[in-house]
């Protein structure tokens, strides 16, 4: 376990499954109060299923005044993880303005939207708070087909520098989280292809793919009071991509 989060209110997006899904479970171990926020409303009915005591909000990122009003409705958040993201590989030759705009208004535009509603709270209640960006190593490297989304997530990167330095006072913290490929459902199925994952997978020193047990974990570490020095940080948990 990492830490006791003795109550304290987490909201998580793109809770329903994969890297949210276990973040949550994480949280609600470590007594946490956890809001669970996806647009598909199956997922939070499952997710409440197996576990009861969390919140749920049902909820398009994507629309600016829907987000809007429910995330200022939560009422007191002391932990954000903004996890929510869009992912589609985007050749050169491809790329046309809904993709480019699906893209920015998930992973760039939400976001800021979420977390000026969720930092405000928190400063006005002036206890600090903690906040964890789910970023991507596409955000640190250049790969092949991941121009938009790569984008996207430099963008992220950039938007936590900047959050750190303005809230640092406010004893907030805001750090990225950079995994590679991660074994969800999804990405169990779109990197089962040995053509396509072995060349990739060679390329990480220590030749295997994140769990999302393994971001979850540093989730919850960057989120406690373990970590209370540790603010406008860009951490790739990739194996070693990034250092080659």
């Amino acid at each position: 376990m990492c830490d006791n989060f003795n109550g304290k209110r987490a909201l998580v997006t793109g809770a329903g499954r994969g890297i949210g899904r276990e973040i949550v479970k994480q949280l609600v171990a470590a007594n946490a109060r956890v809001v669970a926020l996806s647009k598909t409303q199956e997922n939070l009915d499952s997710l409440k299923q197996e576990l009861p005591s969390i919140e749920t909000v049902c909820c398009d990122i994507g629309n600016w005044d829907e987000t809007k009003t429910k995330v200022a409705a939560i009422g007191t958040v002391d932990l954000l993880v903004n996890n929510a993201a869009y992912a589609a590989l985007t050749p050169l030759g491809t790329i046309d303005e809904a993709i480019v705009d699906k893209h920015f208004n998930i992973n760039v535009k939400s976001v800021i939207n979420i977390t000026q509603i969720v930092a405000t709270g928190m400063k006005s209640r002036g206890t600090g708070g903690s906040i964890v960006n789910i970023s991507s190593v596409a955000g640190m490297i250049g790969i092949r087909d991941h121009l938009v989304y790569g984008a996207t997530k430099g963008a992220l990167d950039l938007m936590t520098k900047v959050w750190a330095l303005e809230l640092g006072a406010d004893n907030i913290r805001v750090n990225s989280l950079n995994p590679t490929v991660t074994l969800t459902e999804m990405g169990l199925v779109g990197w089962s292809d040995p053509k396509v994952r072995d060349p990739w997978l060679a390329q990480h020193p220590m030749h295997r793919f994140c769990k999302p047990q393994d971001v979850a974990n540093t989730v919850l570490y960057l989120l406690s009071d373990r970590s209370d020095m540790i603010t406008g940080t860009i951490l790739p948990i990739d194996g070693g991509l990034t250092c080659v």
